[in-house]
Protein backbone atom coordinates (compact mmCIF):
# COMPACT_ATOMS: atom_id res chain seq x y z
CA UNK A 1 0.00 0.00 0.00
CA UNK A 2 2.97 2.34 0.38
CA UNK A 3 4.49 1.45 -2.98
CA UNK A 4 4.75 4.58 -5.13
CA UNK A 5 3.43 6.86 -2.37
CA UNK A 6 5.04 10.27 -1.74
CA UNK A 7 5.58 10.52 2.00
CA UNK A 8 6.61 13.62 3.95
CA UNK A 9 8.24 12.77 7.26
CA UNK A 10 8.30 15.60 9.81
CA UNK A 11 10.81 15.12 12.64
CA UNK A 12 10.70 17.19 15.83
CA UNK A 13 13.08 17.59 18.74
CA UNK A 14 12.68 14.57 20.97
CA UNK A 15 15.03 11.73 21.85
CA UNK A 16 12.83 9.36 19.82
CA UNK A 17 14.05 11.17 16.70
CA UNK A 18 16.89 8.63 16.50
CA UNK A 19 14.30 6.02 15.47
CA UNK A 20 13.44 7.93 12.32
CA UNK A 21 16.50 6.57 10.53
CA UNK A 22 14.93 3.13 10.81
CA UNK A 23 11.52 4.50 9.84
CA UNK A 24 12.92 6.07 6.65
CA UNK A 25 14.58 2.78 5.71
CA UNK A 26 11.32 0.86 6.20
CA UNK A 27 9.31 3.36 4.16
CA UNK A 28 11.83 3.22 1.31
CA UNK A 29 11.85 -0.58 1.49
CA UNK A 30 8.05 -0.52 1.23
CA UNK A 31 8.42 1.31 -2.07
CA UNK A 32 7.66 4.87 -0.95
CA UNK A 33 9.36 8.12 -1.98
CA UNK A 34 10.38 9.97 1.20
CA UNK A 35 11.23 13.60 1.87
CA UNK A 36 12.20 14.75 5.36
CA UNK A 37 11.44 18.10 7.01
CA UNK A 38 12.86 18.58 10.48
CA UNK A 39 12.94 21.26 13.15
CA UNK A 40 16.15 22.90 14.35
CA UNK A 41 15.98 21.07 17.67
CA UNK A 42 15.52 17.70 15.93
CA UNK A 43 18.98 18.09 14.40
CA UNK A 44 20.43 17.72 17.92
CA UNK A 45 19.12 14.14 18.03
CA UNK A 46 19.54 12.84 14.47
CA UNK A 47 21.87 13.75 11.62
CA UNK A 48 20.59 15.49 8.48
CA UNK A 49 23.32 13.71 6.52
CA UNK A 50 22.11 10.29 7.67
CA UNK A 51 18.50 11.06 6.80
CA UNK A 52 19.35 12.55 3.40
CA UNK A 53 21.49 9.53 2.57
CA UNK A 54 18.72 7.10 3.54
CA UNK A 55 15.90 9.05 1.86
CA UNK A 56 17.98 10.00 -1.22
CA UNK A 57 16.58 13.52 -0.88
CA UNK A 58 17.88 16.70 0.79
CA UNK A 59 16.64 17.14 4.35
CA UNK A 60 14.88 20.50 4.74
CA UNK A 61 14.99 22.54 7.93
CA UNK A 62 14.88 26.24 7.08
CA UNK A 63 12.74 28.47 4.91
CA UNK A 64 15.85 29.87 3.25
CA UNK A 65 18.89 28.04 1.87
CA UNK A 66 22.18 29.87 1.56
CA UNK A 67 24.90 28.13 -0.41
CA UNK A 68 27.95 29.63 -2.14
CA UNK A 69 26.60 33.11 -1.60
CA UNK A 70 23.27 32.40 -3.33
CA UNK A 71 19.85 32.34 -1.70
CA UNK A 72 16.89 30.04 -2.37
CA UNK A 73 13.78 29.13 -0.45
CA UNK A 74 12.01 25.88 0.36
CA UNK A 75 8.50 26.08 -1.03
CA UNK A 76 6.27 24.71 1.74
CA UNK A 77 3.20 24.83 -0.53
CA UNK A 78 4.84 22.63 -3.16
CA UNK A 79 5.91 20.17 -0.47
CA UNK A 80 2.38 20.02 0.91
CA UNK A 81 0.97 19.36 -2.56
CA UNK A 82 3.66 16.76 -3.40
CA UNK A 83 2.80 14.49 -0.48
CA UNK A 84 0.31 11.61 -0.60
CA UNK A 85 0.55 11.43 3.18
CA UNK A 86 2.47 13.15 5.96
CA UNK A 87 3.84 11.63 9.15
CA UNK A 88 5.08 13.67 12.10
CA UNK A 89 7.25 11.43 14.24
CA UNK A 90 8.21 12.01 16.90
CA UNK A 91 5.49 14.55 17.63
CA UNK A 92 6.53 16.35 20.81
CA UNK A 93 4.10 18.10 23.15
CA UNK A 94 5.40 21.44 21.87
CA UNK A 95 4.80 20.58 18.20
CA UNK A 96 1.40 19.04 18.93
CA UNK A 97 0.32 22.27 20.60
CA UNK A 98 1.53 24.29 17.61
CA UNK A 99 -0.32 21.99 15.20
CA UNK A 100 -3.53 22.26 17.24
CA UNK A 101 -3.38 26.05 17.43
CA UNK A 102 -1.91 26.94 14.05
CA UNK A 103 1.35 28.38 15.38
CA UNK A 104 3.54 28.67 12.28
CA UNK A 105 7.09 29.47 13.42
CA UNK A 106 9.18 26.96 11.44
CA UNK A 107 9.26 25.24 8.06
CA UNK A 108 7.71 22.03 9.36
CA UNK A 109 4.66 23.86 10.69
CA UNK A 110 4.27 25.77 7.41
CA UNK A 111 4.36 22.46 5.50
CA UNK A 112 1.84 20.92 7.91
CA UNK A 113 -0.57 23.82 7.47
CA UNK A 114 -0.19 23.59 3.68
CA UNK A 115 -0.66 19.82 3.44
CA UNK A 116 -3.77 18.63 1.59
CA UNK A 117 -3.03 14.95 2.26
CA UNK A 118 -3.85 12.70 5.24
CA UNK A 119 -1.66 13.58 8.25
CA UNK A 120 -0.51 11.06 10.87
CA UNK A 121 1.26 11.96 14.10
CA UNK A 122 3.16 9.70 16.52
CA UNK A 123 3.39 11.33 19.96
CA UNK A 124 6.56 10.94 22.01
CA UNK A 125 7.06 12.46 25.46
CA UNK A 126 7.39 11.57 29.11
CA UNK A 127 4.59 9.94 31.08
CA UNK A 128 3.29 13.04 32.91
CA UNK A 129 3.44 15.17 29.76
CA UNK A 130 1.51 12.54 27.84
CA UNK A 131 -1.23 12.49 30.48
CA UNK A 132 -1.47 16.26 30.90
CA UNK A 133 -4.89 17.75 30.02
CA UNK A 134 -3.33 20.17 27.53
CA UNK A 135 -1.77 17.25 25.62
CA UNK A 136 -5.08 15.41 25.64
CA UNK A 137 -6.73 18.58 24.30
CA UNK A 138 -4.16 18.70 21.47
CA UNK A 139 -4.90 15.07 20.58
CA UNK A 140 -8.65 15.71 20.48
CA UNK A 141 -8.31 18.89 18.46
CA UNK A 142 -5.97 17.33 15.89
CA UNK A 143 -8.25 14.33 15.44
CA UNK A 144 -11.17 16.73 14.95
CA UNK A 145 -9.15 18.22 12.06
CA UNK A 146 -9.05 14.73 10.50
CA UNK A 147 -5.47 13.99 11.55
CA UNK A 148 -4.77 10.44 12.73
CA UNK A 149 -2.85 9.58 15.88
CA UNK A 150 -0.50 6.61 15.94
CA UNK A 151 -0.80 5.77 19.66
CA UNK A 152 2.24 5.89 21.86
CA UNK A 153 3.42 2.68 23.47
CA UNK A 154 4.10 1.77 27.08
CA UNK A 155 7.72 1.12 28.01
CA UNK A 156 10.91 2.56 29.38
CA UNK A 157 11.12 6.33 28.84
CA UNK A 158 14.16 8.61 28.51
CA UNK A 159 13.53 9.91 32.05
CA UNK A 160 14.00 6.43 33.45
CA UNK A 161 10.30 6.10 34.24
CA UNK A 162 8.19 3.29 32.81
CA UNK A 163 4.84 4.10 31.29
CA UNK A 164 2.87 5.49 28.37
CA UNK A 165 4.47 8.03 26.05
CA UNK A 166 7.09 6.04 24.16
CA UNK A 167 6.89 6.65 20.39
CA UNK A 168 5.58 3.67 18.44
CA UNK A 169 8.35 1.57 16.94
CA UNK A 170 9.12 2.17 13.24
CA UNK A 171 7.74 -1.26 12.29
CA UNK A 172 4.53 -0.48 14.18
CA UNK A 173 4.18 2.87 12.43
CA UNK A 174 4.52 1.28 8.99
CA UNK A 175 2.01 -1.47 9.84
CA UNK A 176 -0.38 1.15 11.24
CA UNK A 177 -0.17 3.13 7.99
CA UNK A 178 -0.79 0.06 5.85
CA UNK A 179 -3.75 -1.06 7.96
CA UNK A 180 -5.28 2.42 7.96
CA UNK A 181 -4.82 2.91 4.22
CA UNK A 182 -6.35 -0.48 3.40
CA UNK A 183 -9.34 -0.38 5.74
CA UNK A 184 -11.70 1.01 3.11
CA UNK A 185 -10.38 -1.02 0.18
CA UNK A 186 -12.72 -3.65 -1.33
CA UNK A 187 -10.57 -6.66 -0.37
CA UNK A 188 -9.60 -5.38 3.09
CA UNK A 189 -9.80 -8.14 5.68
CA UNK A 190 -10.15 -10.87 3.05
CA UNK A 191 -7.75 -13.74 2.50
CA UNK A 192 -7.01 -14.33 -1.17
CA UNK A 193 -5.54 -17.58 -2.53
CA UNK A 194 -4.00 -17.46 -6.01
CA UNK A 195 -2.09 -20.04 -8.03
CA UNK A 196 0.32 -19.22 -10.84
CA UNK A 197 2.77 -20.72 -13.29
CA UNK A 198 3.28 -24.27 -14.53
CA UNK A 199 3.97 -27.44 -12.59
CA UNK A 200 6.93 -29.67 -13.38
CA UNK A 201 6.43 -33.42 -13.09
CA UNK A 202 9.68 -35.31 -12.66
CA UNK A 203 10.71 -38.03 -15.12
CA UNK A 204 14.15 -38.47 -13.58
CA UNK A 205 16.46 -36.20 -11.55
CA UNK A 206 17.04 -33.86 -14.55
CA UNK A 207 13.98 -34.16 -16.82
CA UNK A 208 10.34 -33.25 -16.32
CA UNK A 209 6.98 -32.83 -18.02
CA UNK A 210 5.76 -29.23 -18.05
CA UNK A 211 4.25 -26.45 -20.14
CA UNK A 212 5.04 -22.94 -21.36
CA UNK A 213 3.21 -20.98 -18.66
CA UNK A 214 5.28 -18.00 -17.45
CA UNK A 215 3.13 -17.34 -14.37
CA UNK A 216 2.69 -13.66 -15.31
CA UNK A 217 -1.12 -13.68 -15.15
CA UNK A 218 -1.18 -15.20 -11.69
CA UNK A 219 1.46 -12.82 -10.36
CA UNK A 220 -0.42 -9.81 -11.74
CA UNK A 221 -3.62 -11.06 -10.11
CA UNK A 222 -1.77 -11.39 -6.80
CA UNK A 223 -0.26 -7.90 -7.01
CA UNK A 224 -3.61 -6.36 -7.87
CA UNK A 225 -5.32 -8.18 -4.98
CA UNK A 226 -2.67 -6.85 -2.59
CA UNK A 227 -3.21 -3.32 -3.92
CA UNK A 228 -6.93 -3.75 -3.24
CA UNK A 229 -6.22 -4.59 0.42
CA UNK A 230 -6.31 -8.37 0.33
CA UNK A 231 -4.12 -10.66 2.41
CA UNK A 232 -2.66 -12.66 -0.46
CA UNK A 233 -1.23 -16.17 -0.52
CA UNK A 234 0.35 -16.92 -3.90
CA UNK A 235 1.20 -20.55 -4.69
CA UNK A 236 3.54 -20.53 -7.68
CA UNK A 237 5.06 -23.24 -9.78
CA UNK A 238 8.58 -22.82 -11.23
CA UNK A 239 8.92 -19.32 -12.72
CA UNK A 240 11.53 -16.57 -12.85
CA UNK A 241 9.07 -14.02 -11.48
CA UNK A 242 9.48 -12.27 -8.14
CA UNK A 243 7.35 -10.03 -5.94
CA UNK A 244 8.16 -6.32 -6.14
CA UNK A 245 9.72 -4.87 -3.01
CA UNK A 246 7.05 -3.23 -0.90
CA UNK A 247 4.26 -5.60 -1.98
CA UNK A 248 3.02 -7.79 0.87
CA UNK A 249 2.34 -11.24 -0.55
CA UNK A 250 2.95 -14.63 1.05
CA UNK A 251 4.72 -16.42 -1.81
CA UNK A 252 4.83 -20.22 -1.63
CA UNK A 253 7.01 -21.80 -4.31
CA UNK A 254 6.26 -25.37 -5.34
CA UNK A 255 7.32 -27.67 -8.18
CA UNK A 256 4.76 -30.42 -8.73
CA UNK A 257 0.98 -30.59 -8.98
CA UNK A 258 0.86 -32.62 -5.77
CA UNK A 259 2.77 -29.90 -3.92
CA UNK A 260 0.39 -27.26 -5.29
CA UNK A 261 -2.59 -29.42 -4.26
CA UNK A 262 -1.23 -29.70 -0.70
CA UNK A 263 -0.50 -25.95 -0.41
CA UNK A 264 -3.94 -24.97 -1.73
CA UNK A 265 -5.77 -27.31 0.62
CA UNK A 266 -3.72 -26.02 3.55
CA UNK A 267 -4.93 -22.46 2.96
CA UNK A 268 -8.37 -22.93 1.39
CA UNK A 269 -10.45 -23.38 4.53
CA UNK A 270 -10.04 -19.78 5.73
CA UNK A 271 -9.79 -18.28 2.24
CA UNK A 272 -12.44 -15.81 1.06
CA UNK A 273 -11.57 -15.75 -2.65
CA UNK A 274 -9.52 -18.33 -4.57
CA UNK A 275 -8.35 -17.68 -8.13
CA UNK A 276 -6.60 -20.67 -9.67
CA UNK A 277 -4.66 -19.33 -12.64
CA UNK A 278 -1.89 -21.96 -12.68
CA UNK A 279 -1.44 -24.26 -15.66
CA UNK A 280 -1.32 -27.52 -13.72
CA UNK A 281 -0.07 -30.65 -15.48
CA UNK A 282 -2.93 -33.14 -15.87
CA UNK A 283 -0.59 -36.15 -15.81
CA UNK A 284 2.69 -37.18 -14.19
CA UNK A 285 5.06 -40.12 -14.74
CA UNK A 286 3.87 -43.09 -12.72
CA UNK A 287 7.43 -44.11 -11.95
CA UNK A 288 10.19 -41.54 -11.44
CA UNK A 289 13.67 -42.82 -12.22
CA UNK A 290 16.14 -42.43 -9.37
CA UNK A 291 19.04 -41.99 -11.80
CA UNK A 292 19.18 -40.08 -15.07
CA UNK A 293 17.69 -42.17 -17.88
CA UNK A 294 20.28 -43.12 -20.49
CA UNK A 295 19.56 -42.90 -24.20
CA UNK A 296 19.07 -46.34 -25.74
CA UNK A 297 18.15 -47.74 -29.12
CA UNK A 298 14.44 -47.63 -29.88
CA UNK A 299 11.64 -45.57 -28.39
CA UNK A 300 11.12 -44.66 -24.77
CA UNK A 301 7.72 -45.25 -23.21
CA UNK A 302 6.69 -43.41 -20.05
CA UNK A 303 3.58 -44.55 -18.22
CA UNK A 304 1.53 -41.62 -16.95
CA UNK A 305 -1.03 -41.33 -14.18
CA UNK A 306 -3.53 -38.58 -13.39
CA UNK A 307 -2.54 -35.74 -11.12
CA UNK A 308 -5.06 -34.70 -8.47
CA UNK A 309 -7.55 -32.16 -9.84
CA UNK A 310 -6.96 -29.20 -7.55
CA UNK A 311 -9.84 -27.07 -8.82
CA UNK A 312 -12.35 -29.94 -8.67
CA UNK A 313 -11.31 -30.90 -5.14
CA UNK A 314 -11.64 -27.31 -3.90
CA UNK A 315 -15.05 -27.05 -5.57
CA UNK A 316 -16.15 -30.13 -3.60
CA UNK A 317 -14.99 -28.58 -0.31
CA UNK A 318 -16.26 -25.06 -1.04
CA UNK A 319 -18.41 -23.48 1.65
CA UNK A 320 -18.24 -19.67 1.82
CA UNK A 321 -15.39 -19.24 -0.66
CA UNK A 322 -15.73 -17.54 -4.05
CA UNK A 323 -13.88 -19.91 -6.37
CA UNK A 324 -12.59 -18.86 -9.80
CA UNK A 325 -10.94 -21.09 -12.38
CA UNK A 326 -9.21 -20.52 -15.70
CA UNK A 327 -9.88 -22.24 -19.01
CA UNK A 328 -7.38 -22.11 -21.87
CA UNK A 329 -9.12 -23.65 -24.86
CA UNK A 330 -8.35 -24.32 -28.52
CA UNK A 331 -11.81 -25.47 -29.71
CA UNK A 332 -15.45 -25.14 -28.61
CA UNK A 333 -14.09 -22.57 -26.17
CA UNK A 334 -17.32 -21.25 -24.68
CA UNK A 335 -19.05 -24.62 -24.27
CA UNK A 336 -15.97 -26.21 -22.75
CA UNK A 337 -15.59 -23.34 -20.29
CA UNK A 338 -19.26 -23.53 -19.27
CA UNK A 339 -18.90 -27.27 -18.74
CA UNK A 340 -15.85 -26.78 -16.55
CA UNK A 341 -17.65 -24.07 -14.58
CA UNK A 342 -20.52 -26.39 -13.70
CA UNK A 343 -18.54 -29.62 -13.33
CA UNK A 344 -16.09 -28.13 -10.87
CA UNK A 345 -18.64 -26.13 -8.85
CA UNK A 346 -17.05 -22.76 -9.61
CA UNK A 347 -18.45 -19.31 -9.01
CA UNK A 348 -16.78 -17.99 -12.15
CA UNK A 349 -14.33 -18.97 -14.85
CA UNK A 350 -11.93 -16.91 -16.95
CA UNK A 351 -11.77 -18.08 -20.56
CA UNK A 352 -9.03 -17.39 -23.05
CA UNK A 353 -8.19 -19.04 -26.35
CA UNK A 354 -4.88 -19.91 -27.93
CA UNK A 355 -6.48 -18.89 -31.22
CA UNK A 356 -6.65 -15.24 -30.13
CA UNK A 357 -3.60 -13.29 -31.28
CA UNK A 358 -1.72 -11.90 -28.29
CA UNK A 359 -3.30 -14.33 -25.79
CA UNK A 360 -1.95 -17.46 -24.14
CA UNK A 361 1.39 -18.50 -22.66
CA UNK A 362 4.48 -16.32 -22.80
CA UNK A 363 2.68 -13.15 -23.87
CA UNK A 364 2.50 -9.77 -22.12
CA UNK A 365 -1.12 -9.42 -23.20
CA UNK A 366 -4.28 -11.49 -22.86
CA UNK A 367 -7.85 -11.52 -24.15
CA UNK A 368 -10.45 -12.99 -21.82
CA UNK A 369 -14.12 -13.63 -21.22
CA UNK A 370 -15.40 -13.68 -17.63
CA UNK A 371 -18.28 -16.14 -17.08
CA UNK A 372 -20.08 -16.40 -13.74
CA UNK A 373 -22.20 -19.25 -12.36
CA UNK A 374 -25.36 -17.60 -13.74
CA UNK A 375 -23.72 -17.83 -17.19
CA UNK A 376 -23.47 -14.07 -17.43
CA UNK A 377 -20.63 -13.45 -19.87
CA UNK A 378 -18.46 -10.36 -20.18
CA UNK A 379 -15.84 -10.30 -22.94
CA UNK A 380 -12.87 -7.94 -22.93
CA UNK A 381 -10.59 -6.84 -25.74
CA UNK A 382 -6.86 -7.49 -25.90
CA UNK A 383 -5.15 -5.82 -22.93
CA UNK A 384 -1.93 -5.98 -20.97
CA UNK A 385 -1.92 -8.58 -18.21
CA UNK A 386 -1.96 -5.96 -15.41
CA UNK A 387 -5.06 -4.48 -17.04
CA UNK A 388 -6.60 -7.94 -17.37
CA UNK A 389 -5.93 -8.57 -13.67
CA UNK A 390 -7.76 -5.33 -12.81
CA UNK A 391 -10.72 -6.35 -14.98
CA UNK A 392 -10.93 -9.78 -13.35
CA UNK A 393 -10.87 -8.32 -9.84
CA UNK A 394 -13.49 -5.75 -10.77
CA UNK A 395 -15.82 -8.57 -11.87
CA UNK A 396 -15.10 -10.65 -8.74
CA UNK A 397 -15.58 -7.72 -6.35
CA UNK A 398 -18.87 -6.77 -8.01
CA UNK A 399 -20.17 -10.27 -7.21
CA UNK A 400 -18.81 -10.80 -3.69
CA UNK A 401 -20.21 -7.42 -2.60
CA UNK A 402 -23.53 -7.83 -4.42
Amino acid sequence: MLRGKNILLGITGGIAAYKTTFLVRLLIKAGAQVKVVMTQSASSFVSRLTLSTLSKNPVLMDFVNQEDGSLSWNNHVELGLWADLMIIAPATANTLSKMANGTCDNLLMAVYLSAKCPVYFAPAMDLDMYRHPSTKASFDKLESFGNTMIPAETGELASGLHGEGRMAEPETIVQFLIKDLTKDLPLSGKKILITAGPTHEAIDPVRFLGNRSSGTMGFELAKRAADLGGKVVLVSGPTNLTIDEGVTIDLIRITSAQEMYDACHKHFKDTDVAVLAAAVADYRPKHVAVEKLKKKDGDLQIELERNPDILFSLGEQKEHQFLVGFALETENELENAKGKLKRKNLDAIVLNSLKDAGAGFGKNTNKISFIDKNLEIKTFGLKTKPEVASDIWEEIIARIHA
